[in-house]
């Protein structure tokens, strides 16, 4: 019973994010959901990608401030800030990657996770 509490609150926070990630217009937004993969390190990524530093460090700001209000939930690890070109935001269940376009070709996160479902969403 507890197991679906907290699925459903990860479920809820990659909602979140990619509500964050649209305010923001990030580009080819996809939700791997990893919950039934046996070594899976989190229930969902979240990935996007923007064409500038700028945009990136806007679209991270974005999912954190929808995040916090609705949840009162700070990421527990924030990777890549400084640079801009690829920023992970980690809310344990929920990690979320937000590339600079070409980072996010180069590193092909997707292609790692290749039995993960996943969902597509339309930018705003």
């Amino acid at each position: 019973m507890v197991k679906n509490k907290v699925l459903n609150q990860s479920t809820y926070i990659s909602e979140l994010a990619i509500h964050g990630i649209q305010e923001k217009k990030g580009n080819d937004i996809v939700r791997l959901d990893l919950r039934n993969i046996f070594s899976s390190v989190s229930d969902y990524f979240v990935i996007c990608h923007a064409d500038s530093t700028t945009q990136v460090k806007a679209i991270a700001g974005s999912i954190e401030d929808e995040i916090f209000k609705a949840t009162q939930v700070e990421p527990w690890r924030k990777e890549g800030l400084e640079y801009g070109e690829w920023i992970l935001l980690d809310y344990v269940d929920v990690v979320v990657h937000v590339f600079r376009t070409d980072k996010r070709e180069f590193y092909g996160v997707e292609d790692l996770w290749g039995d993960a479902e996943i969902k597509y969403y339309k930018s705003a």
